[in-house]
């Protein structure tokens, strides 16, 4: 593969611990380790992105003013990222956007003038690797308590946590080897119904 010009993050459960609908930037807690991947990739000139979907928006349990403080916190415990992209849709609305749809992973490759084969997606459920493989970019899952076991198990990529899946990225792996503990999919990711803040 091409050198990798950009890692795009999923926002909840991913970079900050999750609070479903979150709207208070009170709330807004760094997973373990998350400072520390971060640095990682900007010390190497890597830019960092957010793509989040945000669906509070739809059900009107949060609005977009709501949407924009929690990624103001983000940003100033984590940023500066280079670009945010979020998905205000519901699961029923037919967007392109929200994943595992593509839409979010072209446009910040997009708007940070990169094709999405040098863009890799790290995120912790299976809708994030899937939007990654859709938009033609490498995805990366973390999992979490969050993370239904067929995902791991369907994942091309699995990192035990944000550093390692970092340092998988930094170390240039063949995309179909063992590093960091990531392992080679044993079938494609098929979406499931909606669970929790997945919706």
């Amino acid at each position: 593969m091409s050198p990798v010009r950009a890692v795009l993050f999923d926002r909840d459960g991913t970079l900050v611990e999750d609070v479903p609908y979150n709207a208070d930037p009170g709330l807004v807690r760094p997973v373990e380790g998350a400072r520390e991947a971060l640095g990682l990739l900007r010390e190497r000139g890597i830019r960092t992105g957010v793509v989040t979907n945000q669906s509070g928006v739809a059900r009107g349990l949060l609005t977009d003013a709501d949407v924009r403080r929690v990624n103001r916190r983000v940003d100033e415990l984590l940023g500066p990222f280079d670009v945010w992209a979020v998905c205000p849709h519901g699961p029923d609305d037919g967007c392109h956007c929200r994943k595992p749809q593509p839409g979010m992973i072209l446009w910040a490759a997009g708007r940070i003038c990169t094709h999405p084969a040098d863009c890799v997606v790290i995120g912790d459920i299976g809708a994030d690797v899937e939007a990654a493989r859709r938009a033609g970019a490498h995805g990366i899952l973390v999992p979490n308590g969050a993370t239904r076991p067929e995902e791991t198990a369907s994942a091309g990529h699995v990192a035990p946590d944000l550093p390692a899946a970092v340092r998988a990225v930094l170390d240039g792996p063949p995309w179909g080897r063992d590093p960091a503990g990531e392992r080679p999919a044993r079938r494609g990711f098929t979406p499931g119904p909606p669970r929790g803040r997945r919706a």
